[in-house]
């Protein structure tokens, strides 16, 4: 997959299959789109071309009051995208002056003058351009004017999976993993650089790796106990993560949520290094113990849990 930050040095494409969209998660829905976008790519011996944005258009558009929490940081879609085979995605940089192009400009300047739209992909409620005044109705009449084809995800194709980000994001609040899991097709992803910790872990017999997330848009799943996979290595380990405050032994001053993840196992001095952490099944809610001893024999509860559960599955 051949990857453009812009459209200023864009190679020559051959019959260009294209769709836009912000693509977060590239969950489920997204596939039923992109899957569609190779299929007309192969047909037509043309090239699919995914055009997306970033920063996400909600952090422009409404920079104080968007609230807006992200499945995915701009590595880990990218990432996701190339497992998917598309020939190209350009990741356009979204700003204000963009924002106020016209629908008709975007076609015009951006589809059909730099990637030489042959087809548009679209899902049924699409829009785009300033206003959002570009809808699947504007396109197919834009289209007869540049001659460009349009096809339609319909409704139907979307709604039979029953997925959007938002509904993801929902999930993963309230700590539903496996409906989270269920929409992405694959395990909800968190990736971060292992930090120095409190070594409070490795006192109760559960040595723990410190996650930082580098990006504060990323969204993480609710406060508690996870089974998760991590990748570390360039090896998978089974593991038991934490999401939270640590409230048995936390510090008065200190409110910072803090990932911190045990890997069964595993002895390595790794810090610095990036992690990629999986999560697999929400294990209990965090809690507040009366002492180290009570903490740790719920930990030992955990793990057990844990391992079950990856047994279960044969890994």
């Amino acid at each position: 997959m051949r990857i453009y930050k812009g459209i200023e040095e864009l190679d020559s494409f051959k019959n260009s299959v294209v769709t836009i969209g912000t693509f977060d998660g590239a969950h489920k829905g997204h596939q039923k789109i992109l899957s569609r976008l190779k299929d007309i790519a192969r047909e037509t011996k043309g090239e699919s071309i995914l055009f997306t944005f970033y920063p996400h258009p909600r952090m422009i558009v409404f920079p104080e009051n968007h609230n807006l929490k992200l499945l995915q940081t701009i590595d880990e879609k990218i990432e996701s995208l190339a497992s998917f085979g598309l020939d190209n995605l350009i990741i356009y940089p979204f700003t204000k002056e963009f924002s106020r192009l016209t629908a008709f400009e975007f076609v015009r300047d951006i589809l059909v003058e730099k990637l030489k739209v042959k087809t548009l992909v679209i899902g049924y409620d699409h829009q785009f351009g300033r206003n959002r005044e570009g809808d699947l109705e504007f396109l197919k009449e834009t289209a007869k004017i540049f001659d460009f084809d349009v096809e339609e995800i319909s409704a139907e194709e979307v709604q039979e999976v029953n997925v959007s980000s938002t509904k993801i994001r929902q999930s993963l609040n309230k700590g539903n993993i496996k409906r989270a899991n269920e929409f992405l097709g694959r395990p909800f992803l968190c990736t971060g650089t292992v930090i120095e910790g409190k070594k409070l872990g490795r006192e109760l017999g559960y040595p723990t790796l410190n996650i930082r997330i580098n990006n504060d848009h990323k969204i993480l799943p609710k406060d508690g106990v996870y089974a998760v996979r991590v990748f570390i290595d360039d090896r998978y380990f089974n593991a038991m993560m934490n999401i939270g405050q640590n409230p048995t032994v936390q510090d008065s001053e200190d409110q910072e949520k803090k990932l911190e993840v045990h890997i069964f196992d595993f002895e390595k001095n790794v810090y610095g290094a990036e992690v990629k952490v999986f999560f697999e099944k929400f294990i209990r809610d965090e809690k507040t113990f009366s002492n180290l001893e009570e903490l740790k024999s719920q930990l030992k509860q955990d793990e057990s849990r844990v391992r079950t559960y990856f047994n279960t599955l044969g890994i």
